[in-house]
């Protein structure tokens, strides 16, 4: 086994039971249950009080499980939404009993039932597994809960591929329960689609799967990168430091930050002759054949590696990657946690066995902290995808590095990107429509054309008399919308 054979109460119960032998995914769940001091009688999730029924996942999650629910009716089943920590965002049901027992086990809005406070259930084992999973009553880790059984499934965001939640469905654990992972997966998948179409009108992020390692190496015909600001140089300067006194390092950051960028930077610094594999994490379908290609590369000389996104492995991943780790051999465990760097957005979602792996977490500011290095990544990028120095007008300079940034570095690599691909100078009317808004919130696909339209006609120079004419609408309703998406034409940024 791969925790060295221990075996946990709850598998000791099993056995004096005559429960059939769980598969690993449950066992493993099991012992983390035991680990974390979760109760084998009865269950005591954290109330946490308000729940978000304003995002996007809830929103489409909702109007899915409602749609679901009336194709149930009359059969004993609890719909439940979830965020990402596990806790209950909404349920939907008609049966009044089943509700009833379901709050006597606190299995309600604004619970917390991730698999550290309630133990294994099937949307604990989904979200710490990151996939689809079917818990029936007497796998539940505490035996209160064996009067149930649950079906869950993930559910990320098809833009970003971030975790936002699941979709879980319960029922009594003498119903059937054939078709209720089916189902949930049903409601994963339409939740998803929805979000999408609700969304900015983006494309879907690449499927993970085929993504393994790329390596990283210097060439020659890439320019310099560009001296940048403070905050830059300063997280550099720990990572670099951590780096030579042999230290393994994670550093963490919004999405799109530059963390891979910085710790690739710092490597190339400290170990100047290593190659750099940077890893990604898989669909969980596919973490063994990912763990296969690349985890013997650990302790090899002149080999540094970069695990990006560790916050999005399964827990199964994460624990088979840290013994792996543990386990490279004496001679080498020094060199292999040395070479052994990952990225994540926040420190306490690092999986709990790679954090105890990691000995100096390293914060990079969002671009929007560090507006300075706006104009020079710009230059530097725009080099990159050209092959020659790309300039920028003062009113494109001005627009980009006035703008808020949510989507960091990776963003403005893409919009400059799209920019360089249209002039060798870069004018304000090649940026696109996104850089001259400010909405505090996502915008609808209609939003998002309404407000593109908005900021073209400003962009060419019409009045807004003259751009609600060409748009069709009054000028108060122009005037309405300017505000409502913190539209800022070139001129007023100057």
């Amino acid at each position: 086994m791969g925790d060295g054979g221990r075996v946990s109460q709850r598998e000791r119960l099993a056995t004096s039971r005559g429960v059939a032998t769980p598969p690993d995914r449950l066992t493993e769940s099991w012992r983390r249950s035991e680990s974390y001091g979760i109760s084998l009688d009865s269950v005591s999730p954290v109330f946490t009080g308000g729940v978000d029924t304003g995002s996007l996942f809830y929103e489409c999650g909702h109007e899915v499980l409602l749609g679901l629910e009336e194709t149930l009716t009359g059969e004993p089943v609890s719909l439940m939404l979830t965020d990402a920590d596990g806790m209950v965002l909404g349920r939907v049901c008609s049966e009044r009993g089943l509700l009833r027992a379901l709050d006597d086990v606190y299995l309600a809005p604004g619970f917390d039932y991730s698999e550290r406070e309630a133990g294994t259930t099937g949307l604990g084992l989904a979200l710490a597994d990151r996939a689809p999973s079917l818990v029936r009553a007497d796998q539940h880790y505490c035996t209160e809960l064996w009067d149930y059984t649950c079906a869950a499934v993930p559910v990320t965001d098809p833009v970003t591929g971030e975790l936002v939640g699941c979709v879980n469905l319960t029922t009594w654990s003498e119903q059937s329960h054939g078709l209720l992972l089916a189902l949930a997966r049903m409601a994963a998948g339409h939740t998803s689609a929805l979000m999408l179409a609700r969304g900015r009108g983006r494309t879907p992020r690449p499927v993970a799967r085929g993504e393994v390692f790329r390596v990283h190496t210097a060439r020659d015909d890439e320019p310099a990168r560009p001296l940048l600001s403070a905050g830059w140089r300063t997280a550099l300067a720990e990572v670099r430091s951590a780096l030579s006194q042999g230290r393994s390092v994670g550093v963490v950051g919004e999405p799109g930050a530059g963390k891979v960028a910085l710790l690739a930077e710092a490597l190339a610094a400290v170990h100047p002759h290593d190659r750099v594999l940077t890893a990604r994490p898989p669909e969980p379908q596919d973490t063994q054949a990912w763990l296969g290609l690349w985890a013997p590369e650990l302790g090899k000389p002149n080999t540094s590696i970069v695990v990006g996104r560790v916050d999005g492995l399964p827990s199964r991943a994460a624990a088979e990657l840290a013994r792996t780790v543990a386990a490279t051999g004496t001679a080498t465990t020094v060199l292999a946690r040395r070479s052994f760097t990952v990225t994540a957005c926040d420190p306490a979602r690092v999986p709990e066995p790679l954090g105890t792996l990691i000995d100096t977490f390293v914060e990079v500011p969002a671009l929007r902290h560090r507006l300075d290095d706006v104009l020079p990544l710009a230059g530097y990028f725009g080099r990159a995808v050209r092959g020659r120095p790309v300039r920028f007008t003062p009113a494109a300079g001005r627009a980009l590095s006035t703008f808020h940034w949510p989507g960091n570095v990776a963003q403005l690599r893409q919009v400059v990107r799209t920019a360089v691909t249209r002039a060798d100078v870069v004018d304000a009317r090649h940026l696109p429509a996104e850089v001259f808004g400010g909405a505090g919130r996502r915008l609808t696909r209609m939003e998002t054309v309404e407000r593109d339209e908005i900021v073209a006609c400003l962009r060419d120079g019409l009045s807004v008399a003259h751009a609600a004419s060409r748009l069709g609408m009054s000028r108060a309703t122009v005037y309405r919308r300017i505000t409502q998406y913190g539209i800022r034409t070139p001129r007023e940024r100057g």
